[in-house]
């Protein structure tokens, strides 16, 4: 028995639904931290940061570089952070704030120099913060570091 090619195409139409109805059942036994987890990992390699400002997420490990576009004074409440803002190559803008009662000061920064990063991305509505860009003194959490003019500190 040889099928038409309308009954063909309507067979694949039927599978089709069928198998997007399974998928949806399936997506919705999916507990939301494990869904939360994929979303984290499945942001693409080329630039973590901007994926996880446009899908503001928060408490995402993060590596990267860019230009220093601004000075800011340390702020001084509590722990110290030395702070200032970071452009990266897309154009979007994160603070990074360096415990400088954990790790050294980052010395003589120059706008528009280049500065690499790695530490924890907190969402903001203005670009998001970078801070555990330092060592983890009990070693509960993946420590960070800083590198410029060749120096790395952490």
């Amino acid at each position: 028995m040889q099928l038409t090619r309308r009954k063909t195409a309507q067979i694949a139409a039927l599978v089709l639904i069928v198998t997007a109805v399974w998928l949806r059942s399936v997506d919705n036994e999916v507990p939301d931290a494990v869904r939360q987890a994929e979303v984290r990992t499945s942001a693409p390699q080329s630039n973590p940061i901007d994926y996880a400002f446009e899908t503001r997420q928060s408490s995402v490990l993060v590596t990267g570089q860019g230009r220093v576009a601004r000075l800011l004074a340390d702020d001084r409440d509590g722990a110290r952070h030395q702070r200032f803002v970071v452009e990266l190559d897309s154009g979007l803008t994160v603070l990074i704030a360096h415990n400088i009662d954990i790790a050294p000061r980052v010395p003589e920064l120059q706008l528009g120099r280049r500065i690499g990063f790695h530490g924890e991305y907190e969402w903001n509505d203005l670009g998001g913060v970078v801070h555990w860009t330092h060592h983890d003194p009990d070693g509960s959490h993946e420590g960070g570091w800083l590198e410029y003019a060749g120096e790395r500190y952490d």
